[in-house]
């Protein structure tokens, strides 16, 4: 129920704070909608074991995505280094996945199929490479800006939000195909070390998104509701993911391999530069460091 605005406020004001409530509503009323449709999807793949685990293990990461924006609506904002630690702890977590839970049971399941060592390894780096392409060619169809561009004017600044909001997308899409990749391919527990990974990843990826939405001039609760809805791509990409490899076990190795090309276009394109964009290159590299362990020690008691 809204709050009627208190006496003293002008009408531009009170106005505004109506609007503030509807949007919320709104962004409440949506994101029912979305769960409900999740939960119907999961309904729908009940013959298929793993595509229930893809959807499961993606939806744990988008609601990871979520959870990280409370901070924002609790508390003050952290400071721009404290974000672009948070930067470099994500592509940290996201490079050992991609070594340790996608290319490594990539060799591994290329071998298991009768694929020679050089056999093994050109085709591994062949669908890296591939994956990475894939990316690259739907960026270049979907230009945009990455955060914190600044624009002038107000249809401008509005440009600017849905162009870092395909970004967002852009970046989920490789998550999310690699936890339904690896729900589809690899034993369960390699599966949940990656899905874990991600999710650990996606609690400070939702409050940057937040904040660099917050810095285009986009207000805190609307800003709150796009990061955390920009984390609802994964589950569906990880049912794409898992669908996609079920056509065929020989799928495997390539898919893992792919995934893993997507994620690495990522890291190098959009996040580390980044982190790094205002100077607190050693802050990044720490969280980095320190993000790429934690995943790599994850992986290695898990799987």
């Amino acid at each position: 129920m809204l709050v009627p605005p208190a006496p003293h406020l002008s009408g531009s004001a009170a106005a505004r704070s109506r609007w503030r409530g509807w949007q919320l509503l709104g962004l409440l009323i949506v994101g029912a909608g979305l769960g409900l449709g999740l939960l119907q999807l999961w309904q729908g793949l009940a013959p298929s074991p793993a595509m229930r685990t893809a959807l499961g293990a993606g939806g744990m990461a988008a609601l990871a995505t979520a959870l990280g924006v409370l901070p924002m609506l609790c508390a003050r904002a952290p400071g721009r280094r404290s974000h672009d630690a948070l930067l470099g702890f994500g592509a940290g977590v996201m490079l050992a996945a991609c070594c340790f839970s996608l290319l490594v049971p990539a060799l591994a399941a290329a071998g298991r199929l009768g694929h020679g060592s050089w056999a093994s390894a050109v085709g591994i780096g062949a669908a890296l490479l591939a994956g990475a392409a894939l990316i690259m060619g739907v960026e270049r169809l979907l230009p945009h800006q990455h955060g914190g561009a600044g624009t002038a004017g107000e249809s401008r600044r509005e440009r600017g939000l849905w162009l870092f909001v395909i970004a967002i997308v852009l970046h989920n899409i490789p998550e999310g195909l690699a936890i339904g990749v690896a729900a589809a391919g690899t034993d369960a527990a390699r599966a949940t070390a990656l899905a874990t990974g991600i999710a650990i990843q996606d609690v400070p990826e939702g409050l940057v998104v937040a904040l660099a939405l917050q810095s285009l001039g986009v207000g805190r609760w609307r800003a709150a509701g796009i990061g955390a809805a920009s984390g609802l791509v994964e589950p569906l990409a990880a049912v794409v993911g898992a669908a996609l490899l079920g056509l065929s076990a020989a799928l495997l190795p390539w898919g893992l391999a792919f995934a893993a090309g997507a994620m690495l276009f990522v890291v190098s394109h959009e996040v580390i530069p980044e982190s790094h964009r205002q100077g607190h290159e050693r802050h990044a590299t720490t969280g980095l460091l320190i993000g790429f362990v934690l995943m790599m020690v994850l992986d290695t008691a898990l799987g």
